[in-house]
Formats: C-alpha cells, sequence, structure tokens
C-alpha cells in the first residue's frame, strides 16, 4: 500500500500539476470578441467548385498569400498542434484565404506535403482577387497587417456566428492583454495561447447545445 502511495505521489502528482499549470489562464472563461459579423467568403472561388462558408462553423482563419511554400511549415505547425486535435469535431473548419492563380501550388502542397501528415478533411481553400482579399481584410478591422504577397503568418479563430474571437482587457492577474490571432511560427503560441482559447469556444458550443436541448425537452 504504501509502496503505492509512493508511486503516485512520484509520477501521477506532478504530470496533473503540470496539466493544471499549463491550462491556461483563461479556462472556461468566456472569450471576447475582437471584430463582429465577419464577412462570408462564400463566394469566392474553391479548388473543388464547392462553396465555402463561415457561417454555423467554427473556423481557423489564414492568409498565406501567392507563395505558398514559403509558408510550408507553418502549414505543420497549424496541422500537427490545433488541426490534428479538432479534425473529428463536426462544425470545425480551417479556411486559408489565397489570391486566384494560387491554385496549383496547393494542390501540389495537398498532393505531396499534407498527404504526408493525413487526412485534410475540413481544410478548405479560397481564393479571391487582391482587391477582395485586402477589403476582406480591412474588415477584420485588426491591428496586424497583411504583408505585401497578401499574407500573415498569424491566424485567426471566428465563432459560428462569423465573429472573431480572441483576448482584450485584463487577463485573472489583472495585466492588460489583446490577442487578436496566433503565430503559426511560434509554436509555443499555438501550445499555450490558441489551444486554450479553442477549448473555451469549444466548451461555449457544447454549454449552448446543452441549454438548447434542456429547453426543448422542457418545451
Amino acid at each position: 500500500m504504501k509502496k503505492n502511495i509512493v508511486l503516485f505521489v512520484l509520477f501521477v502528482l506532478p504530470i496533473v500539476a503540470y496539466l493544471f499549470f499549463a491550462s491556461g489562464v483563461n479556462s472556461f472563461i468566456s472569450l471576447p470578441t475582437i471584430t463582429k459579423n465577419v464577412p462570408d467568403v462564400n463566394s469566392w472561388k474553391t479548388l473543388d467548385d464547392k462553396p465555402v462558408t463561415l457561417t454555423n462553423k467554427i473556423t481557423i482563419l489564414g492568409f498565406i498569400g501567392s507563395d505558398v511554400m514559403k509558408h510550408k511549415g507553418n502549414f505543420f505547425n497549424l496541422y500537427e498542434i490545433i488541426y490534428d486535435k479538432y479534425k473529428d469535431f463536426k462544425d470545425f473548419q480551417v479556411v486559408m484565404v489565397l489570391p486566384d492563380g494560387a491554385q496549383n501550388q496547393v494542390q501540389e502542397l495537398l498532393k505531396i506535403d499534407i498527404k504526408k501528415l493525413g487526412t485534410h478533411k475540413g481544410w478548405n481553400f479560397v481564393f479571391a482577387s487582391p482587391n477582395e482579399i485586402n477589403t476582406f481584410y480591412d474588415k477584420l478591422q485588426l491591428v496586424g497587417k497583411l504583408d505585401s504577397d497578401l499574407s500573415t503568418p498569424n491566424v485567426f479563430i471566428v465563432d459560428k456566428k462569423r465573429n472573431l474571437r480572441g483576448r482584450k482587457g485584463e487577463d485573472q492577474k489583472g495585466t492588460p492583454e489583446y490577442k487578436e490571432g496566433y503565430s503559426t511560427v511560434l509554436v509555443a503560441d499555438l501550445y499555450n495561447k490558441m489551444m486554450d482559447d479553442m477549448k473555451i469556444i469549444i466548451y461555449e458550443y457544447r454549454a449552448a447545445l446543452k441549454r438548447n436541448h434542456n429547453a426543448t425537452r422542457e418545451i
């Protein structure tokens, strides 16, 4: 019995403590809205000619730009850290915005590189003119700007009502905080910030489902 207690203290408690402290300061707190009513992308071109919409989807939104292979490493970081965890969630998707003409580069990426990782279900690429992309991005009302090739290493969380979510105000320690996007270059940002905020969005979604289900049963 004593041996089991010692083993528990030595091996199990440190893991539990790590998971607790690594869960982030925002756990189960509603994630603030950065921008309301993000425009939809359902009129833009796609690889398979099937429209993609942001409505009623929890979306990771990104802007790759005209040089797809330049951002290949960022793809892998996002795929392995965020996408792979949520790919089986029915209402989850990734939407990447590119200038029209980059279709062949995306096909190459899917065929050679992402194929090595596995499925890309729910991973969508939409194409528009540079003017359309710039206009769309301006309507996100963000501090960060697109690079000259219409790309940014940051990705953004858009909820099912097409609101862009992030962090603003003060954290639990009272420190001012503002975060509109998550860097796909910095693995720590994806692990420590975006993963935590995605948990909040999923929690909100499931809580809403539960409330609606209970309301239906009462009716």
